[in-house]
């Protein structure tokens, strides 16, 4: 088990018994941010940087609501699930336009492919967990 799962499941509150789906958005969070970032500084980086702007903007906006959202995730006081779910949302809706994004370009470079990847499995682990809720 991970780190970040050792923590959740040490955490004496877990009101909505869906503490595997908290850990797996968390995880999948945490991971999004990480490769969009590198996907945003690839794309800065390739010789047709000028069609890839967009692209690496999405890069960044994804990470920023993807490690909004974990931070969200891991404070489990004073829970107010439609907060929750707004946050949850918001970085599915995330996810799925830098995937979405990634994979125009994902046949001429890695690194899109990848992040939309990482992209589409975040936007899963939080819909999961919002179905959950």
């Amino acid at each position: 088990m991970s780190v970040v799962g050792q923590m959740l499941y040490a955490h004496p509150d877990d009101p909505e018994g869906v503490g595997e789906k908290v850990r797996a958005a968390v995880e999948a969070c945490g991971l999004c941010a990480q490769v969009c970032v590198v996907c945003a500084d690839a794309c800065m980086r390739e010789e047709t940087v000028a069609e890839l702007v967009s692209c690496a903007r999405s890069d960044l906006d994804c990470a920023d609501l993807c490690e909004a959202t974990q931070r969200v995730l891991v404070r489990r006081t004073a829970e107010e699930d439609g907060f929750i779910a707004s946050v949850l949302q918001a970085c599915v809706r995330a996810c799925d336009r830098c995937a979405q994004e990634c994979e125009e370009h994902a046949e001429h470079h890695e690194h899109c492919r990848v992040c939309a990847e990482a992209c589409r499995a975040c936007s899963r682990a939080c819909q999961d967990l919002l179905d959950a809720l």
